[in-house]
C-alpha cells in the first residue's frame, strides 16, 4: 500500500524559505534500511518518521546518508504535520519520544515552540585544519557534544563563508557552527551550519545547532530571550529561549507538498 508523505519548510514565514523537511507517519516501526533508502530518495537534509508509542510519538531522523540524534527543523515539521492533519487537536502537545529523550512541542500563535536539551559548547583545543577550511580566523572555538562551534569577528564574515568541503569533511564532529553578532535589526546574531561528514554541506536553518548557540550567546549578551538569523542562502529565524538546562526553540512551519511513497 503506497505510504503518505509530506514536506514542509521549517523555521520559514513563507514557502522556499527555511528548511525543507520530510515527514512519514507510518502504523508502526519500520525497517531502518527502509527509512535510510527513503531518506536518501528525498534528498533533504533530513526526513522524519514517526508512528503512535506509549503516550506521544517514536520520532527518527535520518539525512540522505546517517541517522541523527537529534534534528529541529524536522520536529518542528513533524509538530506542524499532526496538527494541519487533525492527528491532534489545536490545543494539544506534541510529545516525541527520541535518541535524545522526550521533546515536546505545543502553539502559541502562529509559533511552534520545542522544548529541546541545552547542548552547550567548551573551549577546544586547536582543530587540525579547521581554519584552513573555514578560510577565517577564529575569536573563539568551542564543542558542544555534536558540534563544532566557530565565532568570527563579524556578520559579513559568516555571510561571506565558502568553506572547502572536501577539508571540512574531515573535522572530526557532526557539523560546524560558524556564528557572530549580528549587526543590528530584529536579529542578536547570525550562523551558518555545515556538516558534509554527514551528508549535508550546509543546512539552510538548523534548530539542533541553536541548542548550543543559544546558551553561548545568552551568556555573552546577558539576556534568555533570543533570535537568531541563519543566514544560509535560504535564511530562516530561530526564536529562543535559554532555560538551564533546556532550550525552547520558536518558529514557523509551511506545508509545500503531499504526495505518496511506492512503497
Amino acid at each position: 500500500m503506497p505510504q503518505s508523505i509530506v514536506q514542509v519548510d521549517a523555521f520559514a514565514e513563507r514557502p522556499f524559505t527555511g528548511n525543507p523537511a520530510a515527514v512519514c507517519i507510518t502504523d508502526a516501526a519500520r525497517d531502518e534500511a527502509w527509512m535510510q533508502n527513503v531518506a536518501m530518495e528525498m534528498n533533504l537534509a533530513e526526513t522524519a518518521f514517526l508512528h503512535p508509542e506509549a503516550d506521544g510519538w517514536r520520532l527518527r531522523w535520518f539525512t540522505p546518508a546517517v541517522e541523527v540524534a537529534l534534528c529541529g527543523h524536522a520536529t518542528l515539521a513533524s509538530a506542524h504535520v499532526l496538527w494541519e492533519h487533525a492527528v491532534l487537536g489545536p490545543d494539544e502537545e506534541a510529545r516525541f519520544h527520541t535518541q535524545s529523550g522526550l521533546l515536546t512541542c505545543r502553539r502559541d500563535g502562529g509559533l511552534v515552540w520545542m522544548d529541546f536539551p541545552a547542548k552547550p559548547e567548551s573551549a577546544s583545543e586547536p582543530i587540525a585544519g579547521l581554519t584552513e577550511a573555514l578560510g577565517v580566523t577564529p575569536v573563539y572555538v568551542g564543542r558542544s557534544q555534536f558540534d563544532v562551534l566557530v565565532e568570527v569577528a563579524s556578520e559579513a564574515e559568516v555571510r561571506a563563508l565558502e568553506p572547502d568541503m572536501g577539508a571540512l569533511r574531515r573535522v572530526q564532529a557532526r557539523g560546524v557552527i560558524v556564528t557572530a553578532r549580528a549587526d543590528g535589526g530584529d536579529h542578536d546574531f547570525v550562523s551558518r551550519f555545515f556538516a558534509p561528514a554527514v551528508g549535508v554541506d550546509e543546512d539552510p536553518v538548523t534548530g539542533s545547532a541553536h541548542c548550543a548557540l543559544a546558551p553561548y550567546w545568552a551568556k555573552k549578551l546577558g539576556r534568555d530571550e533570543l533570535a537568531g538569523y541563519q543566514a544560509s542562502r535560504r535564511g530562516g529565524t530561530v526564536r529562543m529561549r535559554s532555560i538551564g538546562d533546556r532550550v525552547h526553540l520558536g518558529g514557523r512551519a509551511v506545508t509545500i507538498l503531499r504526495g505518496e511513497l511506492a512503497d
